[in-house]
């Protein structure tokens, strides 16, 4: 996966200076694009992490193609509810969606019956950027690590209670508590908004939720993290030891988001929508406020993208199978 990114990160500079070329070849192939707003679809809740990313890069991505992007926030799901929408819509490169690995990789073995084929009726386009999940705790429980949550979790008759405000979130605890042997349960919530409310007002003992989420509340002492769930240390929460550092080797889990059209998209129009973003993500201030903003910049090819995908696909949904993890 690191090696992924790092040739990410490069194929969006060697691509910076590519995007008029590409917006030329839409123009004859299949008229000007964009001709009219666009609206990306957002399959959760405004405020949290896929939401700012996706308002900031497709701002910019506005400002380079000339028309506006909208975004349009459709929670619920898991993000199955907002990613049908875009895969039902029409083809013509007027309605997207920022994906995510829970959408276009993981909800397919997490539910029974989804309504849509991540992998069929989707264009990728452009994989954004990636980041590590964290652990957090309220300030007054008495944890200061991930190996204080296991060991209170398996000295407790009733384990320990975790709140889990994402798809991602929730095969972070099914994970650690498959590999760690440990009673953990999560209590599902629709967004951060919530999840982080609890925490802090001492309902519930521990979160796990993006960098982007928690940071301010870290910040301010409100929660402290106790781990991450990058196999190293993450740049987004400096100081912060990984979960496989704390007694569950090999222990790994990434989020990532992606941009995705409806399947059938003319290819000028994914070019030129790929080329822009990768203008957007070569920017020496876009990466770095990605990086404040809880995100490890990526860019590349829709190929590229449809590539990482599947090996996604390949690395999880065993796992998950084997682990009998359910969302519904």
């Amino acid at each position: 996966m690191r090696k992924f990114f790092a040739l990410c990160a490069a194929t969006a500079c060697l691509l910076a200076g590519a995007p008029v070329a590409h917006a030329q070849d839409s123009q004859t192939a299949v008229g000007r694009y964009p001709s009219k707003p666009v609206r990306i679809v957002v399959a959760y809740a405004a405020g949290q992490g896929t939401d700012i990313v996706t308002r900031y890069i497709t701002d910019l991505m506005s400002k380079d193609l000339g028309e506006p992007f909208v975004v349009e926030n459709r929670p619920g799901a898991g993000g199955n509810l907002g990613s049908e929408l875009v895969a039902r819509a029409p083809a013509d490169g007027y309605t997207l969606t920022m994906g995510t690995n829970a959408t276009h990789v993981l909800n397919q073995f997490l539910y029974s019956k989804i309504p849509f084929d991540a992998e069929k009726d989707f264009e990728p386009i452009g994989l954004v950027g990636a980041f590590s999940m964290v652990m957090a705790v309220n300030t007054s429980a008495p944890f200061t690590s991930v190996s204080d949550v296991l060991g209170a979790a398996r000295r407790s008759t009733g384990g320990a209670d975790i709140a889990m405000p994402s798809t991602t979130a929730r095969l972070v605890v099914e994970l650690l508590k498959e590999r760690a042997q440990t009673p953990l349960f999560g209590v599902p919530y629709k967004g951060s908004g919530g999840a982080i409310t609890d925490v802090i007002g001492g309902q519930l003992p521990i979160i796990v939720d993006t960098p982007t989420a928690l940071r301010p509340h870290l910040a301010a002492g409100k929660l402290r993290a106790v781990g991450v769930t990058s196999a190293q240390p993450s740049n987004l929460v400096p100081g912060v030891v990984p979960i496989a550092a704390q007694g569950v080797d090999g222990f790994e889990v990434v989020a990532w988001n992606a941009l995705y059209a409806p399947k059938g998209t003319p290819p000028a129009v994914i070019a030129a929508l790929s080329a822009s973003l990768n203008k957007a993500l070569a920017r020496p201030e876009t990466r770095q406020k990605l990086l404040d903003l809880g995100f490890e910049p990526a860019g590349g090819s829709p190929e590229q993208l449809a590539e990482f995908a599947q090996v996604e696909r390949k690395k999880w949904g065993p796992l998950i199978e084997a682990a009998g993890i359910r969302a519904d």
